[in-house]
């Protein structure tokens, strides 16, 4: 067997000039909250990489998904939910993403937080069920998940989330972007009108800020698990654009 090294090949050589898609999960998650539109996206032929962001710092979640978007051969269609859209914002940049699609999530200005973002709209109902641990890590209750990130989704499915969650770091929201993608890169932008974690008006703030083009679903904070066929169809739509 070959030794494992630093220097060991990982790129990933998609098929000719055929776009992956790279999805960035938000707060509280990992890769796996993908996964129904994962298996939808590759029944259409679709090159999919789920990003597993450490959700220790805003920072470090654009390092390591820059490190995804590295390991790539060929055009990136990009995609990011709730947090994730933050990262996404920035880890844009790279020279082989050409287009942005951001489902119920942050896309900020330069040199803007998450919190800055949103402290002119009243607080979301689901941030009254965060919990805070003495390294200032914060989790969902699962009144938090089931009435508030997912209350559109069924209940045994909103457990497994509630199980899966990712703790994420208070200060991932403080972090600030300090280059956008947006400002170079279409973008795609699905709103959730019944999100009760980051306000449908600041969703709608934020899509016409970016000049996205808009898809707006009656769902909740995640339609990427309880609309993945809509959401699917946002992307094959930025998917056509990049191929075009």
């Amino acid at each position: 067997m070959q030794p494992i090294s630093d220097t060991t090949s990982t790129a990933t050589r998609p098929s000719a000039q055929q776009p992956t898609v790279v999805l960035v999960h938000g707060a509280w998650a990992d890769g796996s909250t993908w996964s129904r539109l994962i298996s939808l996206l590759q029944e259409k032929g679709v090159n999919v990489v789920a990003v597993q962001n450490p959700l220790t710092s805003l920072e470090d979640d654009i390092a390591t998904t820059r490190r995804a978007l590295e390991r790539l051969q060929g055009p990136v269609v990009l995609v990011g939910w709730s947090y994730g859209g933050a990262v996404i914002t920035e880890a844009g940049q790279n020279d082989n993403v050409k287009a942005l699609v951001y489902v119920a999530a942050f896309a900020l200005s330069e040199g803007m937080s998450v919190n800055q973002t949103a402290k002119d709209y009243p607080p979301p109902s689901g941030f009254n069920h965060v919990q805070a641990d003495k390294d200032g890590f914060l989790t969902l209750t699962l009144e938090g998940v089931q009435q508030h990130l997912a209350q559109d989704i069924a209940p045994e499915q909103t457990k497994v989330i509630f199980a899966t969650q990712h703790p994420t770091h208070a200060s991932s929201f403080d972090g600030k972007v300090s280059v956008v993608a947006w400002t170079t890169k279409p973008s795609w932008y699905v709103v959730s009108e019944q999100d009760r974690m980051i306000q449908p008006d600041l969703q709608t703030a934020m899509a016409q800020k970016i000049s996205a083009k808009v898809t707006t679903l009656p769902a909740g904070h995640a339609p990427h698990i309880s609309q993945p066929s809509e959401v699917a169809e946002v992307i094959l739509e930025a998917i056509a654009h990049v191929t075009q």
